[in-house]
């Protein structure tokens, strides 16, 4: 049996987002703070195809994030570590942009979600987020990606919509774009048969 090593990457990794599982639920968005890091989002609402993932979060145990991801420092984005950036609102911002989302799609509403977040040194975030993908594989990050997409410019809309848009339309600047490959009663389908098989293990 391979020994356990404390610094290992995976265990690493698997610390920190237990650290983040340990935070406590906000609102979203939440309060304006300072910092970079990871974050976890859930759902608590009735659209109907999300019902056992609100079964998980119900009574205040938030056991299954609907999506998770990652801000990191605007410097880290070019390979650097950010040794000479001042504190940033990154985090905060990218939750802020999220509940923009939300609130812009017509069968969503906003009260009906919640956060956690941790602020980490850059050089830990995307080891985090990985392990958290790993852990929770969220339907927003799986089945419906496309959530943290941002609009692409007049120049990109030949792109097509995400099935995130499709299941959840009302983003304004998806108009643009080309209709998602996928119909929306196949998401539907495919999206509840993943949750039905992830949350009844």
């Amino acid at each position: 049996m391979k020994p356990y090593n404390p610094l290992d990457k995976e265990n690493l990794g698997a610390s920190i987002a237990n650290a983040l599982i340990a935070q406590p639920i906000c609102a979203l968005p939440p309060e304006v703070f300072t910092g970079a890091g990871i974050y976890a989002l859930y759902y608590t609402g009735s659209f109907l195809v999300y019902n056992k993932l609100c079964e998980a979060n119900k009574d205040g145990q938030f056991r299954c994030p609907i999506y998770v991801g990652k801000a990191v420092p605007n410097g880290a984005r070019k390979g650097g570590i950010c040794l000479s950036i001042g504190p940033s609102k990154t985090l905060y911002q990218r939750l802020v942009d999220h509940s923009k989302s939300i609130i812009s799609a017509n069968n969503l509403d906003i009260n009906d979600f919640y956060c956690r977040f941790l602020v980490l040194d850059d050089i830990w975030i995307s080891l985090a987020e990985s392990i958290l993908l790993e852990r929770f594989k969220p339907i927003w990050n799986v089945i419906l990606d496309g959530f943290g997409n941002h609009n692409p410019g007049s120049g990109r809309w030949s792109g097509k919509m995400s099935p995130w848009d499709c299941m959840h339309p009302g983003r304004s600047w998806t108009i643009n774009l080309q209709p998602c490959s996928i119909s929306k009663c196949e998401l539907v389908v495919s999206a509840s048969n993943y949750l039905f098989q992830m949350l009844s293990q």
